[in-house]
């Protein structure tokens, strides 16, 4: 049995400090394992690959505006192929860059095969086993099918699948309605298919706040169809179509629709049915995340588990925070516990949104009504907002502290993700304070004074709710 003084396990976030430890510890023998391609999800199949897809449809949509400025453009023609094989080549240069880096290293061992726990700290890769009393488990997540009658008797594509396209469906149900949903229905749509997203949840993107569900359903739905509160409940093959049987789930009325193609985009279940944890000491949860503690270690001394294996948020931005705190805590031997209260996050769909910290239903449920305050700009309502011709789109933040601390800030609009960064940097200050934001001075006129007359514009939830009615985004 070969032994190792540390195994990783995935070689997307597992792999940030993996240099840096073998610098530091020269003499450590180290083994990687990836079954898959390396570089981890957001690479291969997740962030990167499905970003590229978004910009171009990003200028479909900004040139199919442009007559409101005068600007009379016209799109010719859309080459889908070139576009999902721009994406693919791109990856795939990046992918074969890390394969040759993770190949030829004679400091580590790679080892590109399956692999499962035989007993604490040994390890089946192939027909080999191995061992060592250090093991970071960075082994992401897979798409979550959900139990559809009919689904496994016909083709159908996930987000990992979907990135093989060649040819554009010209119609195309996504079956969900949360992050996966609204990136690909925009995508779609912008490349000239007929898109339906089917949800279960009576609103899109349920994970927003209402309004901004509110708001991204109107503004979603120029260009797709959006059928919500409804179970897929059987697909069938239609020739060379698929139909799907939809109840809704409040009268039980079903409905039918034919499509060329079918997006399941249910969400991520964990990948620990093919490493058995159980037989490593390694503990799961009821749904088969690994179980960790505020320090990311398992169940199992200095076994530790970040990224999608733990299930906390499956961003890749947060993969990256904990495998610092894993580098800290199980190789330089501090006491760094988890800190998830600023955890930022954006949905590249048109319109983009963005949010970081709590809203607004938790903010009153751990606070008190009467001990928040809520501040709520529109962009339209700024010089650039009006230059831009923007309508609807708008800030909300949530205060406490007699509206000196964030607590959340939510964001639907153009450039959300890049507007929200410097309220998450107030939240990871000490007391996060806004002085700051409101004492500093923003250029005018841009985007990023939408961001400080939220901030100023502090009032109670019930007037709050007042302005939302008169602009009738309450939900």
């Amino acid at each position: 049995m070969k032994e190792y003084d540390l195994i990783v396990i995935g070689s997307g976030s597992g792999m940030n400090y993996v240099s840096l430890i073998m610098q530091q510890y020269p003499e450590m023998k180290v083994a990687i394992i990836d079954k898959d391609k390396p570089g981890g999800i957001c690479l291969t199949r997740g962030c990167i690959p499905s970003k590229m897809l978004l910009y171009p449809a990003e200028l479909v949509r900004e040139i199919g505006n442009a007559d409101r400025f005068g600007i009379h453009a016209e799109i010719r023609s859309i080459d889908f192929k070139f576009v999902m094989d721009r994406m693919r080549s791109s990856i795939d240069e990046d992918i074969e860059m890390i394969h040759e880096g993770l190949s030829s290293d004679p400091k580590l061992d790679y080892y590109e095969d399956v692999v499962e726990f035989i007993e604490p700290y040994v390890l089946k890769v192939g027909e080999e086993q191995i061992t060592s009393k250090m093991i970071f488990l960075s082994i992401g997540s897979k798409p979550m099918i959900p139990p559809v009658k009919g689904l496994d008797g016909i083709s159908y594509l996930t987000s990992d699948t979907v990135l093989e396209l060649t040819t554009l469906p010209e119609s195309l149900a996504i079956i969900g309605g949360g992050y996966i949903a609204a990136e690909y229905s925009h995508f779609f749509s912008a490349m000239g298919s007929k898109v339906t997203i089917i949800g279960r949840s009576p609103r899109i993107v349920d994970n927003e706040e209402p309004e901004i569900s509110e708001l991204a359903r109107k503004k979603m739905a120029q260009y797709i169809d959006i059928i919500t509160d409804h179970e897929v409940s059987d697909i069938q093959s239609s020739g060379k179509q698929k139909k799907i049987i939809a109840k809704d789930r409040n009268s039980g009325d079903e409905m039918e629709l034919l499509v060329d193609e079918v997006l399941v985009a249910t969400g991520r279940s964990p990948n620990t049915d093919i490493l058995h944890p159980e037989k490593g000491g390694v503990e799961t949860d009821e749904r088969g995340w690994i179980k960790v503690n505020d320090h990311l270690e398992t169940t199992c001394s200095n076994v530790w588990a970040f990224g999608d294996a733990n299930g906390h948020y499956l961003f890749k931005h947060v993969g990256n925070y904990e495998s610092t705190l894993v580098y800290q805590n199980a190789v330089l031997k501090e006491d760094i516990k988890t800190d998830y209260h600023a955890v930022p996050y954006a949905i590249f769909s048109y319109p983009e949104m963005a949010g970081v910290g709590i809203g607004e239903a938790a903010a009153i449920e751990q606070y008190g009504k009467d001990n928040i305050s809520i501040g709520f700009h529109r962009f339209e309502d700024t010089g650039k907002g009006m230059a831009m011709d923007l309508d609807s789109y708008f800030v909300k933040v949530i205060l406490g502290d007699s509206g000196s601390t964030l607590l959340g800030v939510h964001i639907i609009g153009p450039q959300a993700s890049v507007l929200i960064h410097q309220l998450i940097t107030v939240m990871n200050t000490p007391g996060s304070n806004i002085g700051p934001v409101v004492n500093g001075m923003d250029i005018h006129p841009s985007l990023s004074e939408v961001v400080k007359r939220a901030l100023y514009s502090r009032m109670s939830v019930e007037e709050y709710h007042s302005v939302l009615k008169s602009l009738e985004l309450e939900y």
